[in-house]
């Protein structure tokens, strides 16, 4: 069985990085004009959530969005989620409407294509940096008072498999606080078992999200930071425990 499952997953992880190309190819002079002024990024965002439902469906992953509450379209987010997979980006694209923005790790930028557009449209950090974590501070902030939204994977990176979730960076919380806007949980429930990071692993079906209720940061203060913090982390925790 396993002599047929390797060249599958090997197969699975070739079609993978097509299914990323195609659509950017296909759609490469739009995605040019739409980074080409920051003001435009909303248009950016449309076409990224294309190339995300086109990959996402070509791979074989059934997706479903539950929503505890209504994201108000005129309105700020700092969205959070669990981290396990190179899926979880497209599941994010998927399952929120609202323009955000992504802070995320550099080394996405050598990617070849992804990795061009992925360097003009997101925060990157080099977490090693102290000097680079301000400046992610800085251009959040920027973002936030155009009026988009931020996304940040909280955990800093993906985990070890055997980690169902690890700590929680007190960044996202920060940011959140400093400009009154809520936090909202996702869970992905499935995104590790579909395309987790090991190589030879993964494989269709079902690939659930679920958007939690918002976190109000409303009166809260810096002092805050960590209470908010734990309190997204146990919501995501405690679903995906609970959930199988």
């Amino acid at each position: 069985m396993a002599f047929f499952k390797y060249p599958f997953w090997l197969l699975y992880r070739i079609w993978f990085y097509i299914l990323v190309a195609i659509p950017i190819i296909i759609m490469f002079p739009l995605l040019i004009i739409s980074i080409s002024r920051e003001q435009w990024y909303p248009y950016f965002f449309k076409l990224a959530r294309i190339w995300s439902k086109f990959i996402l469906i070509g791979m074989g992953f059934a997706y479903k969005i539950t929503s505890e509450e209504k994201l108000d379209p005129n309105k700020s987010y700092m969205f959070v989620a669990n981290h396990t997979s190179m899926a979880d980006i497209m599941l994010m694209l998927v399952a929120v409407k609202n323009p955000f923005v992504f802070v995320g790790k550099q080394e996405l930028t050598k990617i070849p294509l992804f990795g061009f557009f992925y360097k003009r449209t997101c925060i990157l950090v080099d977490r090693s940096s102290a000097k680079s974590r301000q400046a992610v501070f800085l251009r959040a902030q920027k973002r936030i008072k155009q009026g988009s939204s931020i996304c940040i994977f909280p955990e800093g990176g993906v985990p070890e498999e055997h980690i169902v979730l690890d700590s929680f960076k007190d960044g996202a919380f920060r940011l959140a606080v400093n400009h009154h806007i809520p936090v909202v949980p996702i869970t992905f429930y499935d995104n590790k078992k579909r395309f987790s990071y090991t190589f030879f692993s993964g494989s269709p079906g079902r690939m659930r999200a679920k958007i939690h209720k918002f976190l109000p940061t409303e009166g809260l203060t810096i002092e805050d930071t960590k209470s908010l913090n734990e309190k997204a982390r146990s919501i995501i925790l405690k679903d995906l425990t609970d959930t199988k």
